[in-house]
């Protein structure tokens, strides 16, 4: 089989590792930036908004692929869908969710509002015209058979190397320390952190640190920035920093709205740290409930101060926790295992 993946640029360090197994497993891949090939309107740079097919085309007459691997609906994705090869759509996110919460959000305003539009109309195009479509969890495989009932659905999850997370001295924090370690790009997702106004209080002598940005860090930090526990360590950088950062943090946290596969979460169990994470989505998929950590319902401040006095109070069953969530992740989610469920996958559908 030859595959040609069409990547989003910053999934690109983790593309690069499903290729490598993939071609382990007798499948030619060729993984190429997506908007180097397919470019224009809707898109921020007005430069491309003209652009013509023909990078694409000669893309396709080169490489001769037999599928087409997206994973994000774009010009790429959308050219890909208007050819004769089959196209699977890796899905990451809850696609119609989003598309609602960012209408009432960023793209409120008028120009911003068309924008959306248009996205939706290229994905809904997409999506009619994919062969398979791989959700991200079983969570959201069930949201997508209810839109696609007579679609080839399947779960695919995001692999992850565990031979990349290991101990790396560097980053030095106040202890005991919770980490966070979540994105600021969804309102949804991000204004759950808010309950932890709560837990800063009644957890005076623990530092939280957050490792994040995104458009609606203002709203977050301008709440919890007002308590001495809780600091903004900003952007760092992938993975090296980010290793550093789990290295030193007594358990990591994921205070979540609304998620799907959080590949931090699985990074700080290969990390062997303790987790807490909200009961939303597909993040129990992603853990063992009370093995490699605890689940806490959304909104509830009250558990989150349990479960993280728990942890930090039982240096001995946190430790063990943290070993038997590199043992989760790493039988579960390594990108040996991924590539043989999605050659599976095609096999069983194309």
């Amino acid at each position: 089989m030859r595959l040609l993946i069409g990547g989003s640029p910053s999934k690109f360090f983790h593309l690069k590792e499903f290729v490598k197994s993939l071609e382990k497993n007798g499948v030619e891949c060729m993984l190429v930036n997506d908007s180097e090939f397919s470019d224009g309107f809707p898109g921020r740079k007005l430069s491309k908004w003209l652009s013509s097919n023909k990078k694409f085309t000669k893309l396709i007459e080169d490489f001769k692929p037999d599928v087409i691997f997206v994973d994000r609906l774009r010009h790429f994705a959308l050219n890909a869908s208007k050819t004769k090869i089959p196209m699977i759509i890796h899905l990451r996110g809850n696609y119609w969710k989003e598309v609602e919460m960012a209408k009432k959000t960023l793209y409120k305003s008028f120009p911003k509002n068309i924008v959306i539009k248009k996205w939706k109309s290229m994905g809904d195009e997409c999506f009619q015209n994919s062969e398979i479509i791989l959700p991200i969890c079983n969570h959201l495989e069930k949201i997508t058979k209810e839109h696609f009932p007579t679609k080839k659905v399947a779960t695919l999850y995001s692999g992850i190397n565990s031979d990349r997370w290991y101990y790396s001295p560097g980053k030095k924090l106040k202890h005991p320390c919770v980490g966070l370690l979540q994105g600021a790009v969804i309102w949804e997702k991000a204004k759950e952190m808010l309950v932890l106004k709560k837990v800063l209080e009644k957890l005076p002598n623990v530092t939280f640190y957050w490792v994040g940005d995104g458009p609606f860090r203002k709203e977050i930090i301008s709440e919890l920035g007002k308590y001495q526990n809780f600091v903004w360590l900003g952007h760092l950088d992938y993975p090296d920093k980010v290793r550093e950062y789990l290295s030193e943090i007594d358990l990591y946290a994921l205070i979540s709205g609304i998620d799907m596969s959080p590949l931090t979460l699985q990074e700080a169990q290969l990390m062997e740290k303790p987790v807490i994470a909200t009961n939303v989505g597909g993040i129990p998929e992603l853990m063992k409930e009370n093995e490699t950590g605890f689940l806490v319902e959304k909104g509830n401040a009250d558990q989150i101060i349990e479960k993280i006095s728990m942890i930090l109070e039982n240096k001995v069953n946190s430790k063990d926790m943290g070993k038997k969530g590199k043992m989760f992740v790493t039988e579960n989610f390594s990108w040996d295992k991924i590539a043989k469920d999605f050659i599976k996958i095609c096999k069983e559908f194309l």
